[in-house]
């Protein structure tokens, strides 16, 4: 056995002595990061650099059916109009999108147009930037759900993840997940894949289980890209089969969909929605909206 051998056994066996003496309801924590050990991201990062596929730790995520049960029809651009999310509205209970997703101050007015279909309304937190703190985070939370957001999108806080504190990035994470569970909502947490090293992007999906998140999602659509297939594929390499992995930031198009589908996500954020969908029934379309 290599020395790296021998010290990942002490830790197991370490792991193990620790869960009896405190007994099997305690969680035990890693010395390194002051997470659970399970999702400690040095002790994950091993496993999925050895080729681990799978993880087992529980997760809980969404399963949608047909082309538009994948897509949240999003307008997130500042400047949207009333008129405009109107419009977002209307398309999403035509087209039968899953969700449409919108900012916290559009909640309300959406949720109105949308009541009595089977479209959820979905909203962001700490968005587009993740650089409020995890109190504020954890108010925007309640008061979308409170307003009518039965999903929740909030965007970690990717200066304490780069800074390696991880504790800061678990505690942000869990203020959203738990508001979201207590509220009925579906939680999503977006990593900004675009400014992480692929590193990064493992501790943000294995913090993200730590917390208790519904979903994982690769971008804002603000930064300097959006979903890429190869991180859709470490993210759900990551997070394993149970939890979901949402794809968002320019997708346009059905070919783009359906790659993300097949590299493992289970939802998709795209202001393109009507034109994917368009093109899944063989419809003749025109170009693709530029945005998110």
């Amino acid at each position: 056995m290599s020395p790296n051998d021998v010290a990942r056994l002490v830790e197991l066996i370490t792991a193990e002595v620790m869960a009896s003496l405190h007994g099997a309801g305690s969680p035990v924590q890693c010395g390194c990061h002051g997470v659970l050990y399970d999702c400690c991201p040095s002790r994950v990062g091993g496993l999925i650099d050895a080729g681990a596929t799978r993880l087992g730790m529980h997760a809980a995520g969404g399963r949608p059916g047909d082309v538009a049960g994948l897509i949240d029809h999003t307008l997130l651009k500042p400047e949207a109009t009333r008129a405009e999310i109107e419009a977002l509205c209307r398309e999403a209970a035509e087209f039968s999108f899953a969700t449409v997703c919108v900012n916290p101050a559009w909640v309300a007015h959406a949720a109105r147009l949308l009541r009595g279909s089977r479209v959820g309304v979905c909203s962001v937190v700490g968005f587009p930037l993740g650089a409020t703190t995890a109190d504020v985070k954890q108010y925007e939370t309640r008061r979308v759900i409170f307003d009518g957001a039965r999903e929740v999108d909030m965007v970690i806080n990717l200066g304490a993840l780069k800074s390696g504190d991880l504790r800061t990035v678990e505690r942000d994470i869990e203020a959203v997940a738990t508001t979201c569970r207590e509220g009925g909502a579906v939680s999503k947490v977006i990593i900004e894949a675009a400014l992480l090293t692929d590193e990064e992007k493992i501790t943000a999906c294995t913090l993200s289980k730590a917390a208790g998140a519904d979903y994982v999602k690769t971008s804002t659509g603000f930064a300097k890209s959006g979903a890429t297939v190869a991180d859709v594929e470490l993210m759900r390499r990551v997070v394993g089969p149970e939890m979901g992995v949402k794809a968002a930031g320019g997708v346009r198009d059905l070919a783009q969909l359906k790659a993300m589908q097949a590299a493992g996500a289970t939802r998709v954020g795209a202001s393109a929605g009507v034109k994917i969908v368009r093109e899944s029934r063989g419809e003749q379309i025109g170009s693709a909206p530029a945005g998110y």
